[in-house]
């Protein structure tokens, strides 16, 4: 009597397994048959001179698949923000933007085939924990582009524009994804 009981529990956990499989690919960072490049950058906050550090140590994963002729890209972007004196200050950018980009991979310069501006990773930078410290995370939608018989990749920018230093957006380029 012991063997349905043991047909049903594996049963069971094959249906569970599979339902545990679908969401895991729902998300894009879940999916394995995206290649990401991920690069870092310390970015100084040019509004700030007194003595404390008030660096933004940033890193950015970009991330392409393939499915068919069109490409899927992505960029996960993360960050370790200095202890401002205020919490959840909304004035430390004028403007924040993160630009994902799927390029053609060619010799020579690769083009940009199709281009999003992501703003939503402004009040993701201008939120911080209890302590006023700035460290959080942001994705972007994926972007897809149907790209024919080449090879596409994603490439990304962080643009900031510094609340009180005059100057408007500032660019910080990525390493691009591997290329699809």
């Amino acid at each position: 009597m012991r063997t349905p009981k043991r047909s049903t529990s594996a049963a069971v956990i094959i249906a569970a397994l599979a339902g545990t499989a679908a969401v895991a690919t729902g998300t894009p960072a879940a999916a394995a048959s995206y290649k990401c490049t991920t690069s870092t950058t310390s970015i100084d906050d040019p509004a700030y001179t007194g003595p404390w550090a008030d660096n933004w140590d940033v890193k950015v994963s970009l991330c392409a698949k393939r499915s068919g002729s069109t490409v899927y890209t992505y960029a996960k972007v993360s960050w370790d923000g200095p202890a401002y004196g205020q919490v959840d200050d909304s004035t430390i950018f004028d403007g924040a933007y993160f630009k994902l980009q799927v390029k053609r991979s060619q010799s020579g310069t690769d083009p940009v085939k199709k281009s999003a501006n992501y703003y939503g990773i402004e009040s993701r930078l201008e939120n911080s924990d209890s302590n006023a410290n700035y460290n959080n995370a942001y994705t972007t939608p994926v972007l897809s582009y149907t790209i024919g018989s080449g090879r596409g990749l994603a490439d990304g920018e962080l643009h900031l524009d510094w609340n009180n230093d005059g100057k408007g957006y500032w660019k910080h380029q990525f390493s691009a994804s591997p290329a699809v």
